[in-house]
This record gives structure tokens, C-alpha cells and sequence, in this order.
């Protein structure tokens, strides 16, 4: 492989993070209210790496689509914490994108076994 082609998959396979990351923080967020540096945290054990310079205007981008609310919670070791949850339109929207999701998996799957009509 030459160089250009593996930093080519390498770009190929960091828009693909990209495109997956709002599927992931709201199936997290379904789960349960998430302070910002929890959420960072899960989606880097996940290895979708992620930074606060990527992850803040997401979340402000969802906020204002009325995806996500917040509430602000006094922390034990530090200062208070800002906590994310789905509101019922974020409910509503995951449920569509998990629809998606598993119609686009199969697809895909299907092609990768090569079980497409021809």
C-alpha cells in the first residue's frame, strides 16, 4: 500500500467517525443524562476519539434543534456539572436514525457477503 492510499483510508475512515458521532452521543443519552466529560470519555473507550472542540458545538447544534436539554448539578470534587438528556423530540429522532441504521448495516452487510441482485 502506498502512503497516499493509507491516508486516504485514514480520511475515509475519520469521516465515517464523523458521520457516526451524533448517532452515538444520543444512544448514549437514551441510556441516561451524561455530564460532558463522561460523554468524552465513553466515546474515546469506544475509540471514537473525540475532543471538546468536536463535541461542544454538536452538542449546542442538537440543543438548538431541541434534541437535547441540560440541567446544571453541584459536584462533589469541583464545579458544578452540566448534564445532557434526550427531550422527547431527541427520543423521536433516535428512533428514526435507529432505523437507519439497521436498514444501512444490512445493506452494507449484504454487499460485503455479496448478496446483491444483479
Amino acid at each position: 500500500m502506498r502512503y497516499s492510499d493509507a491516508m486516504e483510508a485514514k480520511n475515509t475512515i475519520t469521516q465515517m467517525r464523523r458521520g457516526i458521532l451524533e448517532f452515538c452521543i444520543l444512544s448514549l443519552l437514551a441510556e441516561q443524562e451524561i455530564y460532558t466529560a463522561e460523554l468524552i470519555d465513553r466515546l474515546k473507550q469506544a475509540e471514537l476519539i473525540v475532543t471538546d472542540g468536536t463535541l461542544y458545538p454538536l452538542l449546542n447544534r442538537l440543543q438548538k434543534a431541541l434534541l437535547l436539554q441540560y440541567r446544571w448539578a453541584e459536584s462533589e470534587s469541583g464545579p458544578p456539572r452540566k448534564y445532557y438528556s434526550l427531550t422527547e423530540a431527541g427520543v423521536s429522532y433516535l428512533n428514526e436514525l435507529d432505523s437507519a441504521w439497521q436498514a444501512m448495516t444490512e445493506s452494507v452487510e449484504s454487499i460485503r457477503r455479496g448478496n446483491h441482485d444483479e
